[in-house]
């Protein structure tokens, strides 16, 4: 089993960075449901792909002292422990991974730049927009000194969208006209207890921040443009209150001699849905939906985007599939295509994984982003573009525009949210 490895902090000292030839440690912060897809992504990174250096998980930080040492003995890292902090005296940490609860993604961020470490943190970059430039400006004044930061919005990795982008790029669409995202889940019915996600404090928003974040980052990375106002937004909490657990998940009773055995409740502090409007700088317009009371839809993130030359339709729940409309071809031949983008050699990151058709999963997305932050810790570009600190502040902006209409019922244009 691996064991707590004790070191003494070496506060305000910021690491050398060594040869970006030579192997790049990571230290994990976070052993949740992302902290094993983030484990799982760096394990089988080096496996599919031909790296120009060797990437390992060498430590791992989290909470309860048993948990995070049975985390590290699975995903094979040296060490572990209970402090965060410790993580950046271990000479063989290159790369610090947040997969953390939103609200400590800043502090831990910043202090591994300050440390001289590489940062690849979780979406969304932080819980408020205060946090989330005060990372910005400290990614900025790291990348002077080489270090680089990386933000998980995985989805760019799926082939069929890293495939629309390309498409979209190339001008297969012409002038964009329209943007249809909707990221819908149904986890949060009522009968969910009241985990971190629906604490203000932890999460800073629920629906919104959680998968409205991708689907924004998703619009501005597939059409290349920016959204510039916030035309109308919506935001709601239907389940106001939700029982309360203990960490290992089970419900907490009442006490005394009036209500003895009725579990607890809390009060949710988040929004279980949020939709808006918005315009975008090349003149298109565009609707988000994210909530987590969509009875039926387990994980069904989509897109769709029309153009002048033809649309595309992406739905994550047939994640290998993307559907093309051509309005070029002759009237009579046009209609709704399905292109499977699993051809090495013609779709994103397929020349590492199966033959044709046999399917990639959700977790492939995280493997081929560990391949390219890899890369670019070497000194190469990804043909995908990768988003860092100052790119998801952009998306945090446009969270911050949306929840500020939503409760003030106005537009709002991006340029006045800083």
């Amino acid at each position: 089993m691996a064991t707590s490895r004790k070191k003494k902090r070496v506060a305000g000292k910021a690491r050398t960075l060594t040869s970006s030839k030579e192997p790049l440690g990571i230290g994990l912060i976070g052993t949740g449901f992302m902290g094993k897809a983030h484990a799982n992504a760096w394990d089988s990174a080096p496996k599919f792909f031909d790296l120009p250096r060797k990437a390992r998980l060498v430590a791992a930080a989290g909470r309860g002292g048993a948990e995070v040492c049975r985390f590290a003995e699975r995903w094979g890292c040296a060490s572990s422990t209970n402090r965060w902090q410790d993580l950046f005296a271990d000479p063989d940490v290159g790369l610090i991974d947040v997969c953390t609860p939103n609200h400590v993604h800043a502090e831990m961020s910043i202090a591994a730049l300050e440390a001289g470490r590489h940062v690849a943190c979780e979406k969304p970059l932080a819980s408020t927009l205060e946090e989330a430039r005060a990372m910005k400006d400290a990614a900025g004044r790291a990348r002077r000194r080489g270090v680089r930061t990386f933000v998980w919005f995985n989805y760019r990795r799926v082939p069929a969208l890293a495939y629309a982008h390309r498409l979209i790029q190339e001008g297969r669409l012409g002038r964009i006209f329209h943007v249809r995202a909707a990221y819908l889940q149904d986890w949060g019915h009522p009968e969910t207890p009241l985990v971190w996600r629906f604490d203000a404090k932890k999460a800073g928003s629920g629906a919104h921040g959680d998968l409205n974040a991708h689907i924004i980052d998703l619009a501005r990375f597939l059409t290349g443009q920016e959204i510039v106002e916030v035309i109308g937004a919506v935001e709601e909490t239907f389940v106001k209150r939700r029982e309360l657990v203990d960490d290992a998940g089970v419900a907490i009773k009442g006490g005394g001699s009036v209500g003895r055995g009725t579990p607890r409740t809390g009060r949710s502090t988040v929004d279980d849905a949020v939709l808006f409007l918005a315009r975008m700088k090349g003149g298109a317009v565009a609707s988000f939906e994210a909530t987590r009371l969509a009875t039926g839809n387990l994980n069904r993130n989509t897109i769709e985007i029309n153009g002048e030359h033809g649309s595309i339709k992406f739905d994550f729940e047939r994640m290998n599939e993307l559907q093309w409309w051509d309005h070029t071809v002759d009237p009579g031949l046009r209609g709704w295509s399905r292109i499977m983008c699993t051809e090495a050699g013609h779709h994103p990151y397929l020349e590492a994984y199966w033959p044709a058709a046999h399917g990639l999963g959700y977790e492939h997305g995280f493997i081929s982003q560990v391949a390219d932050i890899v890369r670019m810790t070497a000194g190469e570009d990804p043909e995908v573009p990768m988003p860092d600190f100052a790119d998801a502040y952009e998306t945090q902006r446009v969270l911050e525009a949306a929840l500020i209409s939503a409760r003030e019922r106005q537009a709002v244009k991006l340029k006045d949210v800083r």
